[in-house]
């Protein structure tokens, strides 16, 4: 059976880390870079979340993700070197247009930051079983109704995913031209939209009447079929990732 989620079973370190000090992870890499403007914080952040994604061999799986943000970013680059309000040092032009150095730092500084964001939650989401990071914050206090959205989320993606291979597939047996040039795959797109779409409603009315009979909104203290996992070091890695915030807010107020 496929697996419903993006996440990749592996034995590393990182995927031994439990799911709460990995949203710390993901807190700390996100406010540093914005706390401490400066290139550097940047490019030693995403650098940081890179070496994790390298280190649980998962590094492939945010490939296609990353491909797609860096096919974005390259607008911004374009757009801020050429019109940035901060342009004075032209590197060369093209015709009457002037690229500046000015503006392609800066558009490079948001590319770090906006690229390590998407590292952070890789690593979570490639790295974290759904069920395991639902549950750590149902444990934490979370409401399981909140719990079962959050899940819903991880899943829905992949899901969609597989059904849309599935009756791609049956479709095809049935004479369906499903490859081919632009044309052909559009006319293709809209006879499969209308059952993907139906079949993730039928799955959400499952899911729903699978949820009543197991006494999902059953009043009452709620018990956990796993026991609780807990990483040894996790209390000082949760604590480092809060002192890194603090002393850089401190060197932001100061300096």
């Amino acid at each position: 059976m496929k697996s419903m989620s993006l996440y990749v079973n592996r034995h590393s370190l990182v995927h031994s880390v439990d799911p709460i000090t990995k949203l710390y992870y993901i807190g700390a890499a996100i406010v540093v870079p914005f706390i401490a403007p400066s290139f550097h914080a940047a490019w030693v952040c995403l650098l940081l979340s890179v070496s994790l994604l390298l280190i649980a061999r998962v590094f492939h799986r945010a490939m296609p993700i990353l491909g797609f943000v860096a096919f974005v970013l390259a607008t911004v680059i374009v757009i801020q070197s050429l019109f940035h309000p901060g342009n004075a040092t032209a590197w060369f032009h093209i015709g009457s247009i002037g690229v500046y150095q000015e503006g392609f730092w800066y558009a490079l500084g948001i590319c770090f930051r906006a690229t390590n964001i998407v590292c952070a939650f890789s690593i979570l989401v490639l790295t974290t079983k759904p069920s395991d990071l639902v549950e750590a914050l149902v444990r934490k206090g979370l409401s399981p109704r909140i719990g079962y959205v959050l899940s819903s989320v991880f899943q829905i993606i992949p899901q969609m995913v597989a059904t849309m291979g599935t009756i791609t597939d049956a479709q095809r047996s049935r004479g369906m031209e499903t490859e081919g040039n632009l044309l052909v795959r559009i006319r293709a797109f809209f006879p499969l939209l209308g059952p993907v779409v139906l079949s993730s409603l039928l799955n959400t009315k499952e899911r729903a009447l699978a949820l009543q009979v197991r006494g999902f909104n059953a009043t009452g203290e709620k018990t956990f079929l796993h026991e609780q996992q807990t990483y040894q070091y996790s209390a000082v890695l949760q604590w480092g990732l809060i002192g890194v915030v603090i002393i850089v807010v401190i060197w932001r107020i100061l300096s």
